[in-house]
């Protein structure tokens, strides 16, 4: 089945039989759209890897319902906990050491012993889950290494020929990844891939993040190259090149006809949500390169700036 970009979507209960038969479904979630597969089935598991391109050894996020649904997958020590009650549904992940009899296969976890779990936030994502009644792997539904699609349309366009079932939720609120922890037995926390959740946020509630180390390969989304557009990306410019597209943030930006302003009130929530979307729009100008402004560091702006950051090739 190829969907219609311009159709409305499949149904809640034709996305959970196409998973049931081991099909792939476009999934909407509040942080992107996800290619969605029966976390359980290795088949299932493997058209993903064959739809995206994706690099084998890279983990896959498990989605479920609710907490009683996690606690199917993973172990949840007392920040697990904590954190679940705080932020699910919504986006983050936790990486937790496997359930007994996890059902999770292991191509979905690379070979690892854990797991990423989340509980997603759109309700499109959680009918589904319920109505499946079993966890779903879904990384984003975008060819391997390109930007992220955060509308129906940019994710059918990206791997809708592969998939059986697909779901319009409307733009994704975020527009951003999850928030990947890690929380492992006798180890401290650490944040293996910044998104949706601030690191400040996180913080508050059970101290201090040690960076990824060697835990990061536990984590989706870590290549050197990932979410790259076709032209090549300059990072921290303040006046782009005349063939250049442009990125602003903030305002008082220059504007023009290859200028796509992030956030003209320097609100990092709304350049989050416009991130993906846009690098999408600047490509599409056939740019010479696409230059992007400075963006902060603090709150949500980790996360921005180090898919930007792979987006121009940089390991983060």
């Amino acid at each position: 089945m190829t969907p219609s970009a311009s159709g409305n979507g499949d149904g809640v209960e034709t996305a959970a039989a196409a998973l049931a038969r081991g099909d792939l479904v476009i999934l909407p979630t509040e942080t992107v759209y996800g290619l969605a597969a029966d976390a359980r089935n290795s088949q299932a598991v493997a058209r993903i890897f064959e739809a995206k391109g994706r690099p084998r050894f890279n983990p896959l996020i498990a989605h479920v319902a609710d907490i009683d649904g996690a606690h199917a997958l993973g172990r949840l020590d007392q920040r697990a906990e904590r954190l679940a009650d705080a932020f699910w549904p919504g986006p983050l992940t936790l990486v937790l050491p496997l359930a007994n009899d996890c059902p999770v296969c292991d191509l979905a976890r690379a070979g690892l012993d854990s797991v990423a779990v989340r509980a997603p936030a759109h309700p499109m994502a959680r009918a589904v889950l319920k109505a499946f009644g079993a966890p779903v792997a879904a990384p984003s539904a975008n060819r391997s290494g390109r930007p992220s699609p955060t509308t129906y349309a940019d994710a059918v366009a990206e791997t809708g020929s592969a998939t059986g079932a697909a779901l319009d939720g409307g733009p994704c609120a975020v527009g951003l990844e999850s928030t990947v922890l890690a929380l492992l037995p006798g180890e401290p926390a650490r944040l293996l891939r910044p998104g949706g959740i601030a690191r400040e946020e996180i913080e508050a509630l059970i101290g201090p993040l040690l960076q990824a180390g060697d835990d990061a390969r536990r984590s989706p989304g870590r290549l050197a190259l990932h979410y790259a557009p076709e032209a090549p990306v300059r990072l921290n410019v303040a006046t782009p090149g005349e063939d250049e597209a442009f990125l602003a943030f903030g305002a008082g930006a220059s504007t023009g006809a290859l200028v796509l302003n992030l956030s003209p009130s320097g609100d990092l929530r709304e350049a989050a949500a416009n991130l993906f979307a846009y690098l999408r729009a600047a490509d599409r100008l056939k740019p010479a390169a696409i230059a992007v402004a400075p963006i902060p560091m603090h709150g949500l702006g980790e996360a921005i700036n180090d898919r930007l950051a792979r987006a121009a090739g940089f390991v983060g």
